[in-house]
């Protein structure tokens, strides 16, 4: 065994445990449980953050140009574009020459729409001709076979693949022995491999797309670790993308043609071809010179092209290597206009990232491992610190408030470049360079350590401030603030609340939405009143369970305001204070029972209205009831048997036949639900088959309870059937 090695993977082990263990619980603490840092994970949410917070500062910027359509005088069905990118000399503004404010570079032109409609008009009759033709050979090498990352990079862009479903698909196609290991950061192909791609290739596309010498693909990923070959079909001879669908499911094949094609690639053929710059030009009829170019590409030799082509993180972009066909074109050549007008852009915010584009990011910053890249992804989605919209990663407002937290308190836990260098540390560890328990000492218990920093940030850490967001202010200069509450966000203005939908990113939450959420809320969290017993506001509010009125405002510290859910005949919008104060009064002291001398309470609870006497409970007709109860009504009614949830009373009243001579308890015949029955409020008895209950006397009456409580008393009474063990 190589101890280093050993060694650097416990130390990284031990590191993850000693950020999450330390940093979660002020994440607990401060925003709300079930959250988790992590030296990645936060480092991967604060990008997916960042990326939205430039969307959100994102200004769009208007600007014109000319798009036009020609063609040689000598061969007009021969047409091509062209776009204008001068005027006397002067660069034509693009989108990447604003920045996010919208503000353009000082030494480019931006034309407004008066302006090009102004120039297409003038060169409406002018005679265009080629300035410059500049031909270059084109030559292009294949790339290297796929590593973890770029599988999972690729997968995204071509199959719509997340990370978690492409290596679940490679970890099948590996179990099942079509591909080699597909952890890996290495590009190299065994000579094995090498041997089966150029006979495949020579088989299956002929002598003229194998190199004279086999190919070999340097690593040029950080702290790459390369203990295995590049991602590829597994054997001497490689199953063909056909053989393999017959075999695997459709995410497997998919997954296997693309690290088939690939790896078949690399060892292929450059292709070979020409790129043509050309520049052509006229005068308008005002004087201006204006300038148009259009560029070409045509693919002599496809080499690997025939086989791959890599996809592009844009969407909207096109790839290096599509071919554009230019027809024969010379310098002085006239040319004619086929089609000439303005063109409107706009430009756009950056894009957000998809998990193909963050996995390539972090990558490129050194941070992470590849084979942990796509349980980062999951991970930070599990927590909802990102949702998916499409393919693009939106934040949630609770990664806004997470990430705020770590800059603001613990900056280089998540800083890009100090992820980075303990990256080195973890390899130079690998390499004997650096020992494990010096370092993580360092680390958490040294004079700057976590475990230090943590235990005097957590105090001054300001929860309200962590999770709110200033919006800006409403026409009236009122200010609105976002907030991450327990249940979710909210925009609040005033003292006026409103949630935030679930789906909406954050970068659309504008002031104007802000305050169409506030206006088209519910009415809801308004104050009805005053309680003249406590001096105490009391406010109706819209709860994640229903509508509800609360006695006092939420105070840091202080005791949680009482609280009464509104009954279902109200709401929210008809509610006052006395209703309010009736409900905040629950539960209600209803008075003594004459019988026990013990209180009856009438309760409003989760099921509906009841009574309450020591431990007996007896379920209310209606809410009303809560309110206008009396003592005898009560008694009344815990003199009856108890009902199952959702029974009716019955409709035929209690004939009472007389008093218990002991109790003074009041005897009555009544009708159940397996017949009739004679009761004393303790104990049932059923009457005999053939016994009426209209001539039911007073001394028959007490026989049968007599006889019924000796069963009771002798464990006489029904028993439960015993389950049966299997």
């Amino acid at each position: 065994l190589d101890r280093d090695l050993v060694e650097a993977q416990e130390a990284r082990r031990i590191l993850d445990r000693l950020y999450g263990y330390e940093v979660s619980p002020v994440l607990w603490r401060k925003v709300k449980q079930g959250l988790s840092a992590g030296r990645v994970q936060s480092v991967a949410v604060r990008m997916v953050v960042e990326r939205e917070r430039e969307r959100i500062r994102f200004r769009s910027a208007s600007y014109w140009d000319l798009e036009g359509l020609f063609a040689p005088e000598s061969d007009p069905g021969s047409t091509f574009p062209a776009t204008l990118v001068e005027v006397d000399g002067v660069r034509v503004a693009r989108g990447d020459d604003f920045d996010e404010q919208g503000r353009a570079n000082p030494e480019v032109l931006v034309l407004d729409e008066a302006t090009a409609v102004g120039l297409s008009d003038g060169l409406a009759q002018a005679g265009f001709s080629v300035r410059s033709v500049e031909r270059k050979p084109y030559r292009r090498s294949p790339y290297p076979p796929f590593r973890t990352s770029t599988l999972q990079q690729e997968a995204g862009r071509k199959l719509r693949f997340a990370a978690a479903r492409t290596m679940g698909a490679a970890q099948k196609l590996y179990e099942a022995g079509l591909i080699t290991y597909m952890r890996t950061d290495s590009v190299e192909l065994s000579a094995s491999a090498v041997a089966a791609a150029r006979a495949q290739i020579k088989k299956l596309y002929g002598d003229a797309y194998v190199p004279a010498k086999a190919r070999t693909h340097a690593n040029k990923v950080k702290n790459a670790q390369e203990a295995h070959e590049a991602i590829r079909p597994a054997g001497e001879e490689f199953l063909t993308p056909e053989q393999v669908a017959r075999r695997a499911s459709s995410d497997e094949a998919k997954v296997y043609e693309l690290i088939w094609k690939r790896t078949i690639a690399s060892q292929m053929a450059d292709a070979v071809g020409e790129s043509v710059q050309v520049r052509l030009g006229a005068m308008a009829s005002d004087g201006r010179n204006t300038g148009f170019a259009a560029s070409g590409l045509v693919i002599t030799f496809p080499g690997f092209l025939r086989v791959y082509v890599e996809s592009s993180d844009d969407p909207g972009g096109q790839a290096d290597d599509q071919e554009r066909n230019l027809p024969p074109l010379e310098a002085g050549q006239p040319l004619s206009v086929v089609e000439l007008a303005p063109a409107d852009h706009s430009t756009r915010p950056p894009p957000r990232f998809t998990e193909a584009s963050l996995v390539r990011k972090l990558e490129e910053m050194g941070i992470g491992r590849p084979s942990t890249y796509a349980s980062i992804i999951s991970t930070i989605a599990d927590r909802g610190y990102v949702w998916k919209k499409g393919q693009a990663l939106i934040p949630s407002f609770t990664a806004f408030a997470v990430t705020g937290l770590l800059e603001e308190n613990f900056p280089d836990m998540v800083d890009y470049a100090f992820t980075a260098r303990m990256e080195d540390d973890l390899d130079r560890i690998a390499a004997g360079d650096e020992q494990p328990e010096p370092w993580l000492s360092r680390f958490y218990l040294g004079d700057e350590g976590l475990r230090s920093r943590v235990s005097e940030r957590l105090s001054e850490i300001d929860a309200k401030a962590v999770n709110s967001i200033d919006l800006g202010k409403d026409p009236q200069g009122v200010e609105i603030v976002l907030r991450v509450g327990k249940y979710g966000p909210y925009v609040e203005r005033d003292g006026d609340r409103a949630s935030v939908p679930d789906d909406l990113p954050p970068d659309e939450l504008t002031v104007e939405k802000a305050v169409e959420l506030l206006e088209s809320q519910p009415a809801g969290d308004k104050i009805l009143g005053t309680d003249p017993e406590t001096g105490l506001t009391v406010l109706a509010k819209s709860g994640r369970f229903g509508p509800y009125v609360q006695l006092g405002e939420i105070t840091e510290g202080g005791p949680k305001p009482k609280t009464s859910s509104l009954l279902k005949s109200m709401s929210l919008d008809s509610v006052g204070l006395d209703d309010a104060l009736k409900l905040l009064g629950l539960p209600r002291l209803v008075g003594i029972d004459p019988d026990t001398e013990e209180e009856i309470h009438a309760h409003h609870g989760r099921y509906g209205p009841y009574l309450a006497r020591g431990t007996e409970r007896r379920s209310l007709e209606s809410e009303a009831e809560l309110f206008t109860v009396t003592v005898d009504q009560a008694s009344e009614l815990f003199a009856q048997p108890p009902r199952r949830r959702g029974q009716a009373r019955s409709s035929e009243p209690a004939r009472v036949i007389g008093n218990h001579p002991d109790s003074g308890k009041p005897i009555s015949v009544r009708s159940g639900r397996f017949g009739p029955y004679v009761t004393d409020g303790e104990v049932n008895a059923s009457l005999p088959r053939g016994e009426s209950p209209e001539t039911l006397t007073l001394e028959r009456g007490l026989d049968l309870l007599e006889t019924r409580r000796r069963r009771v008393e002798e464990g006489g009474g029904p028993k439960k059937k015993p389950r049966k063990r299997t």
